[in-house]
């Protein structure tokens, strides 16, 4: 019950700042009077101590406002850390630009955004996700800062040199204009030296939009065929650090992921798409391959990881994708399950540390149970400190 009532204060906060977007959005649009929300007599909190033009500032801001809390909801809902953070700096905005607005709308709007910040707030661990940025983004978000600064500064500086331009705002706006490709036509160089850097401009501000874009976007739509195709992404593989793997998939790997879930990274590695869809559903890391080949286990970080976990119904199986780990990475600890009881002795000559049958240790303690034996606990403690189960 405890989780559900977390999953919920979660998903409240994901809501309320989706809601307080979408009519943080209707209640700028609706500022401008195009849509006929417009109620004679009632008018926005302060909006008779707001100047008018103070007011339409606000409708156009609230509505910007809005854009970006829905990219805070889409961070929220991956359970970001900047998404928190996005959210908790744009709803007090919302709200303000709600109060300064002559919306009717504008009542409801700070209303709704005001708790949606009580709702975010309460519920930050919820949100713990670290966004990191690669080396490339990191230099695709400067190249676009500062081909906007490079063409804004050089545009004011050359202002004499176009008909139309007189404040640092008008020179950022052609820059912005001019590097997007879009090209109004509003501004226009009336020097041949004023053309000259029109064309570096145009040339370093669609370089960096091209470039940004890139690096952006790639990797987030890299993560979604990743994700409809049951499996991790290089970025994600490349991260994981002191973290256990899991290869193979079988009856035991449920109980398994249960029991690493909230202890300590891993990664299931298994060549069933299907199951590897399942439990992408499910968030949990999984690589769709086969666990047994050098490849798959190079990106899995099997050099990095601190224990290998190897119980499928296959001993088989189990025996080279515990040869391979061990080939590997000779001081990685590997656990495995036996399905079988006589290829317990295999699978510790394939490289296991420990190995457990499930089946014969099973039915050593429902026997010892159902006899009373004090001692049926000391078989199962047996498994934390013996290098090899063989009852």
């Amino acid at each position: 019950m405890e989780v559900n009532r977390e999953r919920l204060g979660a998903r409240l906060a994901v809501v309320l700042t989706f809601a307080a977007a979408m009519l943080s959005i209707i209640t700028g649009v609706a500022g401008f009077g195009i849509l006929g929300l417009d109620v004679p007599g009632v008018d926005g909190p302060l909006a008779a101590y707001v100047p008018a033009f103070v007011q339409q500032a606000a409708a156009f801001t609230g509505a910007f406002t809005g854009f970006l809390l829905l990219t805070s909801v889409f961070a929220l809902r991956n359970g970001r850390r900047i998404g928190w953070y996005t959210a908790v700096l744009l709803l007090p905005l919302s709200a303000a630009q709600g109060l300064l607005q002559s919306s009717p709308l504008a009542y409801p709007l700070v209303v709704l955004s005001l708790l949606a910040l009580l709702v975010v707030l309460t519920n930050r661990r919820h949100f713990e996700t670290a966004t990191e940025l690669t080396t490339t983004q990191q230099a695709a978000l400067a190249a676009i800062a500062l081909a906007q600064l490079y063409g804004t500064v050089g545009t004011y500086a050359l202002r004499d040199e176009f008909g139309s331009v007189d404040t640092i705002v008008d020179a950022f706006y052609f820059t912005l204009v001019t590097a997007s490709t879009v090209g109004y036509g509003d501004m226009t160089p009336a020097s041949q030296a004023g053309k000259l850097f029109v064309i570096s401009v145009l040339l370093t501000g669609t370089a960096s939009f091209a470039v940004a874009l890139g690096a952006l976007l790639t990797p987030a739509i890299e993560a979604r065929f990743a994700r409809a195709l049951g499996r991790m992404t290089d970025t994600q593989l490349s991260l994981l650090e002191d973290h256990v793997l899991v290869l193979g998939y079988g009856d035991l790997t449920e109980p398994i992921i249960e029991e690493l879930q909230g202890r300590c990274e891993f990664l299931v590695v298994t060549p069933d798409p299907a199951r590897a869809q399942e439990l992408t559903e499910r968030d949990v890391p999984v690589l769709t391959a086969d666990p047994s080949d050098e490849e798959p286990l190079v990106k899995a970080g099997v050099a990095d990881a601190r224990a290998v976990v190897v119980a499928t119904n296959d001993d088989a199986q189990d025996a080279l994708s515990i040869l391979t780990a061990r080939q590997m990475n000779p001081d990685v600890t590997i656990v495995a399950a036996a399905a079988q009881r006589r290829n317990i002795p295999k699978l510790k000559r394939a490289g296991a540390d420990t190995v457990i049958s499930p089946a014969a240790l099973g039915g050593h303690l429902l026997a010892a149970s159902a006899l009373g034996d004090e001692g049926a606990e000391d078989v199962a403690d047996s498994v934390l400190h013996d290098r090899s189960v063989e009852p």
